[in-house]
């Protein structure tokens, strides 16, 4: 239980950072390349072998490198379905992406959610949707809900891959996973800023790239605690108390720090929160 509150209490802090410096001057991408090499380099630096990265198990590169590129992929499918349906109901689709994790963790592995796990995670989903508004598709076309499902199956996909690795994984390589898993997300994070230079001549600004150091510290504990969560805890905890944890904490920090109103929509989700939280946790 101790690795899934300081998960959410990592997560909670990297989506501070990043609506922090949510408005970049530069190319688009310096951020997250920042982001990606921090995390690449705590993760190198904080394994036990790192003669692992040579003669590591298969399992674990196959996992770390799909891994890298559902993060990659959950980037450009949000910012492209964000220019077609939204904000809101991209982010909406985006945490909605748990019920991926949810169901590799049924239909792989087997796992059964109890009756108030179930009641915990129907309690969840409600939040989720309450919080951006409702999900109302019916006005779209065909090609926008194409997007938001991708955005749905690719946010939650990073997610699964952690439970797959959880489980098919050697334990003790667990930070070697983390490494490829970054260290994918980081090529093909140059890759876009590249394109984006010569698209549209914004070049990176290293002030930008610094500040990918503030949010990438937090976001490679949070990856990696979710990890070692899932070792130890069934995902029909995890995944519903990490993804509702995260924003409880994010919203009482923004209420705090930036002095947010808390509004009728919101209160509501979160009094969903609470009570899920505490039918998962019963």
């Amino acid at each position: 239980m101790t690795a899934l509150l300081l998960a959410i209490l990592s997560s909670a802090a990297m989506a501070l950072a990043l609506k922090w410096f949510r408005d970049p001057k530069g190319n688009r991408y310096g951020l997250l390349l920042g982001n990606y090499l921090t995390c690449v380099l705590i993760a190198f630096l904080t394994m036990p072998d790192r003669g692992a990265v040579l003669h590591g198990s298969a399992v674990t590169l196959v996992c770390g490198l799909i891994g890298g590129c559902f993060f990659i992929a959950a980037l450009v499918a949000m910012q492209s379905s964000i220019a077609k349906t939204g904000a809101a109901l991209t982010a909406a689709f985006a945490r909605l992406g748990l019920t991926v994790s949810l169901l590799v963790s049924v239909l792989w592995f087997g796992e059964r959610p109890t009756a108030l796990q179930l009641g915990g995670i129907v309690l969840t989903l409600a939040a989720l949707v309450v919080l951006h508004g409702g999900v109302k598709t019916g006005a779209l076309s065909g090609g926008a809900l194409v997007l938001l499902a991708v955005t749905l199956v690719t946010s939650g996909g990073g997610d699964a891959m952690a439970k797959v690795f959880s489980n098919l994984g050697p334990a003790e390589e667990s930070v070697l996973y983390m490494f490829w898993v970054f260290l994918t997300a980081l090529v093909l994070a140059c890759g876009l800023a590249l394109a984006e230079w010569k698209r549209n001549g914004k070049k990176l600004i290293w002030k930008e790239v610094a500040a990918g150091v503030a949010v990438g510290v937090p976001n490679y504990y949070s990856s990696y605690l979710l990890v070692i969560a899932l070792g130890k805890l069934p995902a029909m905890l995890v995944f519903p108390a990490f993804s509702i944890g995260t924003i409880l904490l994010v919203t009482v920090c923004s209420l705090w720090f930036f002095r947010e109103r808390l509004t009728k929509r919101q209160a509501v989700g979160l009094a969903l929160i609470g009570a899920a939280l505490a039918l998962l946790n019963l």
